[in-house]
């Protein structure tokens, strides 16, 4: 066979493998193990020979595999996250056992999910963000929790054919998904209306990220963010890269929710979608975060030097009274 040519791939004379070798080396115990195995059987040798022959050590050979003792269930727990979470890789996967009190490392589930032959399918490649000539990017970055929201619509039909519309809302600092509203129709009013009800819960953002969908550039609400004080961020036509958070954030709600469902209601599909909002906000692993939730739920801890009787009976008190008004009684 020729030689190659200088700087090309292809096999040459000189290797010796020309075809390449798929199987991989022997590295692991377990490997070398039934690599001696496998020599012993074929060829008829000893296995001091075989163990010498392929580097194994002999006490290695015949000490038996010993896995651990939570092997079984943490392979059975890793499974079952994988088939509830179908689009979630093992990075995903190994933040949600941590959340659920497993001790455990990446590494570790990366072999059981190879071991198991779990895999995500590929996704298209990630588009390139619009850069300046100085190497400078164009969007404004979020500093601080309610610096800079974005919001931006999804559309999706029910199991008649009809079609509904969703408008996504999130903090592009924390991550968190503050609204999804459904509706078969969304105008500048519904869009007024969803943003005053979150203004009013987590105060006005300093700065608000959008397309130049007609919703969002109309007068009524330009003018309206104006008053209240919330600068405007309008993304170049064409480009939703731009909108980098929210596009991520909307294909995550398709490829996790959207084209696993079937709606057939609206009402149902406010309930899912509401559900996995609540999940995404409370118990999704995020990349960007450490793999941490953006909103993790929390609890309340007792006041210091308040004894668990009186804060149980304050709350006794407070249910009595409640019932006497819904009884019609004495407040």
């Amino acid at each position: 066979e020729p030689a190659a040519p200088k700087g090309g791939v292809e096999p040459d004379a000189r290797r010796f493998d020309p075809e390449g070798d798929c199987r991989g080396k022997v590295l692991s115990p377990s490997r070398r193990r039934s690599a001696v195995d496998h020599v012993c059987k074929a060829l008829g040798v000893s296995e001091r020979r075989a163990c010498k022959v392929t580097g194994q050590h002999r006490s290695t050979q015949r000490k038996p595999a010993r896995p651990r003792p939570d092997e079984k269930s943490l392979t059975a727990e890793i499974i079952r996250l994988a088939s509830q979470y179908g689009r979630y890789g093992y990075r995903r996967i190994t933040g949600l056992l941590r959340n659920d009190g497993w001790t455990v490392n990446a590494k570790r589930v990366e072999r059981i999910w190879r071991r198991e032959g779990l895999k995500v399918p590929k996704k298209q490649p990630k588009r390139g963000r619009l850069w300046l000539n100085d190497g400078s990017c164009m969007r404004l970055r979020p500093q601080y929790r309610g610096h800079v929201w974005s919001y931006d619509f999804v559309a999706d039909r029910t199991h008649d054919g009809k079609a509904f519309r969703m408008l996504t809302v999130i903090d592009e600092h924390s991550r968190e998904c503050l609204a999804i509203h459904v509706q078969r129709q969304l105008k500048s009013d519904d869009v007024l209306a969803v943003l005053t009800d979150l203004f009013q819960r987590h105060g006005p953002p300093a700065h608000i990220r959008s397309d130049n969908g007609a919703e969002f550039t109309s007068h009524t609400v330009r003018d309206w963010l104006g008053r209240i004080g919330v600068k405007t961020l309008y993304i170049e036509p064409g480009s939703p890269w731009e909108n980098g958070y929210n596009e991520s954030f909307n294909g995550k709600l398709r490829d996790e929710l959207l084209n696993g469902e079937i709606f057939y209601t609206l009402r149902e599909a406010e309930i899912l979608i509401g559900c996995w909002r609540q999940h995404y906000n409370t118990l999704r692993p995020h990349s960007s975060l450490g793999y941490k939730p953006p909103a993790p739920e929390t609890i309340l801890p007792r006041p210091a030097g308040l004894p668990y009787a009186t804060l149980r009976a304050a709350q006794q008190g407070d249910l009595n009274r409640r019932n006497s008004n819904l009884a019609g009684g004495p407040p």
